[in-house]
């Protein structure tokens, strides 16, 4: 592919400056995904690794974007591969550490916390990777649309779509 003179090619000083820019963000946005900080930053990882790799093919103004996109994949993919082995029984020595007794308040905070996780998972993948986006990425609609690849307008109907469907799942007001 050819390379017009107006797009700028990736450097590696660029992607340094790039992931100090977004490193947190995007891991806030794929820890609320796969809901596990060590996957959460393997999976931030191997997003600037594979934009790395393709670097060639990368315009520096459409590079944020695109590690977004290539980290919400990668989420995606992790998440289905967990809920196979969570179907075949093969659970991680982790998950079942988890269950050991805790205090009456570490007890309420894990159960708000998994009743919250429940409910984002049960979205459908265009409304929690928009709600995902918006409210840990710090990216504008119009940056949202162009990682996902739609209209700004559809960002925020999707958004306010999402928080209605966890307003009423866990029965609490959320404002939009």
């Amino acid at each position: 592919m050819e390379s017009s003179p107006d797009e700028a090619r990736l450097d590696e000083a660029t992607l340094e400056k790039i992931y100090v820019k977004i490193e947190k963000r995007l891991f806030n946005v794929v820890h609320r995904s796969v809901w596990n900080a060590d996957d959460a930053l393997e999976i931030v990882h191997e997003a600037f690794l594979r934009v790395w790799r393709a670097r060639d093919r990368v315009d520096v103004a459409t590079v944020e974007p695109l590690l977004y996109r290539t980290a919400l994949n990668l989420a995606s993919n992790k998440r289905r591969s967990s809920r196979i082995w969570r179907f075949l029984g093969l659970e991680s020595a982790e998950e079942i550490a988890s269950g050991i007794e805790r205090s009456d308040d570490a007890l309420d905070t894990e159960r708000r916390r998994a009743r919250v996780k429940k409910a984002i998972d049960a979205l459908p993948d265009r409304l929690r990777d928009v709600v995902l986006l918006a409210e840990y990425s710090e990216l504008s609609y119009d940056d949202i649309g162009k990682t996902l690849g739609i209209p700004p307008g559809t960002v925020g109907s999707r958004r306010n779509a999402a928080l209605a469907r966890l307003a009423e799942e866990l029965g609490e007001e959320i404002d939009p």
